[in-house]
């Protein structure tokens, strides 16, 4: 039985040492576009809290997606509007970011060349 335990452990060890690692996030990258329903969940949270003061953090959730089911499209669409014109500023930031990165990686190969 000693043998299958320590066979077990390796199999651990070589799977945790095979799992891709993740590069640091840039902390100068620009924020990711809000959905309609994230802008939504922003402006009633405070709402459905008074409403239901015992509500954890769960059920504030739950009662946030039964609401936003329930509405219309045409109670939805100042959220969308703003998720539309958010969606933009992120594709600019980002456009700008991927410009500015290209920018000095060219800089740096120039320096490099001298």
């Amino acid at each position: 039985m000693p043998k299958e335990t320590t066979k077990t452990k390796r199999k651990a060890a070589e799977k945790a040492e095979k799992a891709p690692r993740k590069g640091k996030k840039d902390p100068k990258a620009p924020k990711r576009a809000l959905s309609a329903y994230m802008f939504f969940s922003q402006d009633w949270r405070e709402r459905i809290k008074n409403e239901n003061p015992d509500a954890g953090f769960g059920e504030v959730g739950k009662l946030l997606g039964a609401k936003w089911k329930e509405m219309d499209e045409e109670e939805k669409k100042p959220y969308i509007e703003q998720a539309a014109r958010d969606k933009e500023r992120a594709e600019d930031e980002k456009a700008a970011y991927d410009n500015g990165k290209k920018s000095a990686a060219g800089s740096e190969k120039e320096d490099d060349e001298d």
